[in-house]
């Protein structure tokens, strides 16, 4: 084998990585921006609002918000401004945490749980129009993969 077919060989699986990773950006800066679109126009929401609802749905007891900004792997003042809006519209309830008075509990509403799951059954009938061509065994054949993969970057360099 000649020393460029010998480089070109050693290449083609990091160069099909390359690709994957590219078509999963494409993928998901366009599934993103058509959420963000019906979001806005559906609802005259936003995608960061949905997704602060959508932690505080799946933690009835309500989260702190320095747990509700790990959840969503943003900044406390990312989220903030947001949870204060929800607060003003009703969907949101701050309280106090128990032994921690400079901690607030965020939690949903009966409101806010109601208003989320119109906006939660819309947006999983979005996804599934937009990912309707691939077949279900394939999605989940295709999110175990990628499970795996987000749990073996997860793991520490030092483990590798």
């Amino acid at each position: 084998m000649t020393r460029e077919a010998t480089m070109a060989a050693d290449e083609a699986p990091s160069k099909a990585r390359l690709r994957l990773w590219l078509r999963l950006l494409k993928v998901t800066r366009k599934v993103e921006g058509r959420l963000r679109e019906r979001l806005r126009t559906e609802f005259a929401t936003t995608l960061p609002r949905f997704d602060v609802m959508s932690a505080l749905n799946r933690h009835d007891q309500g989260l702190k918000m320095s747990e509700l900004s790990g959840v969503l792997k943003v900044s406390n003042g990312n989220v903030t401004g947001i949870v204060d809006r929800l607060v003003e519209e009703g969907l949101v309830i701050r309280g106090a945490v128990e032994g921690d008075r400079r901690a607030n509990l965020v939690r949903l509403t009966r409101k806010g749980h109601e208003h989320f799951a119109v906006q939660a059954r819309e947006h999983e009938a979005w996804i599934d129009e937009m990912l309707a061509d691939m077949p279900a065994n394939e999605s989940e054949n295709l999110a175990h993969r990628l499970d795996a993969l987000v749990q073996a970057l997860e793991e520490p360099e030092s483990k590798k």
